[in-house]
């Protein structure tokens, strides 16, 4: 059984971030420009810190590439820092008083020192810059087989659109999303963020919301109900809940399954032989309830996911909190942030989203080469239209 996998490492302030992808078979042609669009949209979107403002972030394949196309070794991938001050003392200097929300008091004591430094580098939203570009590499091989991720700003606090995501608006909403500042493909709901955004700043205080993701196009049967590490959608809520400041992480019609008995819940299955020839083989849905997936496994339906990202907890006006020298009352530290950095985690949970589904049909149809890839899907599919 293939295995895609992915390490990443470096510090908000080191010289890169890295990702290093085994797993991917040989003969996929990387479109690089599609990856750096990824990692430019990660750093837009209103509410953005002066960060974004010193970065390009774009990705050197450092190992594993030849000719455009992946070699089945390792694909070592590096976003470099224009921002690399990590050994400067003096502008990276200890910090003691550790902020609210964020990973600075556990990782103080859990590694035995009062300086938060090193764990405040580490568990910044900045490695977030190799995740993205690994997902965006994987997502290449999802396309080649029409299996296409949807990622968006779903709202915040009172302004949450109820727009429906479908294939045949997938386009559109697309356009929309990428001509929007706060990446809501919903204007008048965009218009109401940008208000909660500003406000927030004048408040110096910081916002969160909700961010979504459809996947379209993937075959029936991914994921396992074998056993419980097998299951797409624990893996696919862990992967979320990994993503920093995400908190909560619902599948379809998520948390609302427990105010509705099983008739209103569960999606009757239907059969269009006109859709045979899709990967759904021919089985719909009326209704999306599940979020295309039953039992660990997807059901031929688009998979449907949100995440609820936390207000950023660097706040300007600080917080209370515990100088870890002295032990007194004190306000927290402040490092450089952002007042809202919802629309870029929507494109951290879109790639992040995307590498554990091509890990999970990898698993499935996985070989060495695309080609054997290829066979293995189709065969699969043409096996399951014969039953």
């Amino acid at each position: 059984m293939a295995t895609l996998t992915c390490q990443t490492a470096g510090e908000s302030h080191g010289p890169c971030g890295l990702a290093v992808v085994g797993g991917l078979p040989a003969g996929l042609e990387l479109d690089i420009e599609f990856i750096n669009a990824e990692l430019r949209r990660r750093q837009g979107g209103y509410g953005r810190g002066g960060r974004m403002k010193i970065e390009t972030d774009a990705v050197n394949i450092q190992a594993g590439i030849r000719l455009g196309r992946t070699m089945g070794s390792p694909l070592v991938l590096e976003v470099p820092n224009k921002d690399s001050r990590l050994d400067d003392v003096e502008k990276t200097p200890p910090v003691n008083r550790p902020r609210p929300g964020h990973a600075d008091l556990a990782g103080s004591i859990k590694w035995l020192t009062t300086d938060c430094r090193n764990t405040l580098e580490r568990a910044s939203a900045r490695e977030t810059a190799a995740r993205t570009a690994a997902g965006a590499a994987a997502r290449c091989m999802l396309r080649s087989f029409g299996i296409e991720v949807f990622g968006f700003v779903r709202g915040m606090l009172d302004a949450v659109t109820d727009i429906e995501v479908t294939r045949d608006s997938l386009d559109a909403l697309r356009a929309a999303r990428d001509d929007s500042d706060t990446y809501c493909p919903d204007e008048p709901v965009c218009v109401e963020i940008i208000k909660h955004i500003r406000q927030a700043k004048k408040d110096k205080d910081t916002v969160g919301g909700l961010c979504e993701v459809h996947v379209f196009g993937c075959p029936i049967g991914l994921g396992s109900c074998m056993q419980s590490d097998q299951k797409l959608d624990a893996r696919l809520a862990g992967a979320v809940m990994s993503i920093q400041a995400f908190k909560s992480v619902e599948i379809g019609l998520g948390k609302d399954v427990a105010f509705h008995t099983g008739s209103q819940v569960h999606d009757a299955i239907e059969f269009e032989d006109s859709k045979r020839g899709e990967p759904c083989l021919g089985f719909t849905r009326p209704r999306n309830n599940a979020g295309g997936i039953e039992g660990g496994m997807t059901d031929g339906m688009p998979i449907v996911i949100r995440g609820a990202m936390k207000p950023i907890s660097t706040l300007l006006q600080g917080m209370p909190s515990v100088n870890l020298e002295t032990k007194e009352a004190e306000r927290s530290d402040y490092e450089r942030s952002d007042v809202c950095a919802l629309p870029a985690a929507s494109v951290v949970m879109e790639n992040v989203v995307g590498f554990e589904v091509a890990r999970a049909f990898l698993e499935k149809f996985g070989g060495d080469t695309m080609d054997e890839v290829g066979a293995n899907y189709h065969s699969y599919l043409e096996q399951a239209r014969s039953l």
